[in-house]
């Protein structure tokens, strides 16, 4: 028998200083599906890890803004809309930090770990969110470093002739995949600060060899960075996959969530309209068949609750009818929803559920996939 595959499963992370929105959640829910019917079938591994990309300005930036204006604040007992409404703010005022002033930050995320107590407080609320919503916790609230330096990386990508760098003259270091048809793309601005791009680099270079596949999950507005990724990703030997997902619509416009907003329908909203609408499990169903199967991949209709509490009817009768089906798990059913890859494909699994005449879903499905 050969042995199964290795899939790792490496989606864009969510920066905690924030609300979840719904464009936060169909890429949430997405991933939970393909990683829970890929591991069925596959030696699956799932990597989402907040600390890599603390670095980053965008995090670190608001983490110095904050200590700055609103340092004796109590972030212990603040709800997310709280801190995003901060972020907002920090995002208004057009502030630039000097890379000297967030060295400490980077350093103290860099060497202990440590989170600033306003995104701690987002990452506990999540790890409540998404055990609700039951999905697998990648660890939110863990310590999970890069396995390699900005340096080491940066080193490895000179190795294989696809970095530019002109820091020596005061310059950034772009990565040059020109060979490939592909832009130039910074990656370090001059004063040394990285962007998202060389955190996810830092992250995936040494885990890529060890797997026959990545899958890469991505808003579709990064898809130039993902195919650069991809690429030379691919350079070390897996097959590299791109799912690129539209954002949601609210009220026919997609904005940042940087830009607020999302008070009506962040997911703590979300959260208050369905109480007392549907069961536990129906929610979590219905959640999926809402922005997997209905919302698709691409950008279709505009989020609606009354369109999400359909939805939850309908995860309902199919709850109930699965009563009836002897409790197994088919992987047959799972492979069908494969073509060149070894991922499963999430909108087909569970468009699969849909057809009219489909049997009732059997409850290993739902209860290891789906719930």
């Amino acid at each position: 028998m050969s042995a199964r595959p290795r899939v790792l499963v490496a989606p864009v992370t969510v920066t905690p200083s924030k609300p979840l929105t719904p464009s936060h959640l169909k890429g949430l829910l997405w991933t939970d599906v393909l990683y829970r019917a890929t591991a069925l079938v596959a030696d699956a591994t799932y990597r989402y890890s907040p600390t890599t990309y603390h670095p980053t300005e965008q995090t670190l930036g608001f983490w110095y803004y904050l200590d700055q204006f609103h340092l004796d604040v109590d972030y212990s007992q603040m709800s997310e809309e709280e801190i995003g409404e901060l972020y907002v703010g920090y995002r208004a005022c057009a502030q630039t930090v000097s890379a000297a002033a967030l060295r400490p930050y980077a350093d103290a995320v860099e060497h202990t770990g440590w989170v600033h107590p306003a995104g701690a407080r987002v990452l506990r609320l999540w790890t409540g969110h998404y055990a609700r919503l039951g999905l697998r916790d990648p660890g939110l609230e863990v310590h999970q470093p890069p396995g390699l330096s900005l340096e080491e990386a940066l080193d490895q990508l000179k190795q294989a002739g696809v970095v530019l760098d002109q820091r020596a003259d005061g310059g950034p270091v772009y990565l040059d995949a020109t060979r490939y048809g592909l832009p130039l793309r910074q990656i370090v601005a001059a004063d040394g600060r990285p962007n998202y791009l060389a955190c996810a680099l830092r992250e995936l270079l040494p885990l890529a060899p060890a797997y026959d596949e990545v899958v890469l999950l991505h808003d579709s507005g990064l898809e130039r960075d993902y195919q650069l990724l991809a690429r030379l990703l691919a350079r070390s030997g897996p097959a590299v996959r791109r799912v690129s997902l539209s954002r949601v619509p609210v009220d026919g416009r997609i904005t940042s969530a940087r830009y607020g907003g999302w008070q009506d329908h962040s997911f703590g909203a979300l959260l208050r309209a369905m109480d007392g609408r549907c069961e536990p499990e129906s929610f979590r169903l219905g959640m999926r068949l809402y922005f997997v199967a209905s919302l698709g991949p691409g950008q279709q209709e505009s989020f609606r609750l009354e369109r999400l509490a359909h939805w939850t009817a309908r995860a309902q009768r199919l709850l109930d009818r699965s009563r009836t089906v002897a409790a197994r798990t088919d992987t047959a059913l799972l492979e069908r929803h494969r073509s060149d890859h070894f991922y499963i494909d999430p909108y087909r699994l569970v468009s699969s559920l849909l057809g009219r005449h489909r049997p009732a879903p059997e409850p290993g499905l739902l209860s290891e996939v789906l719930l």
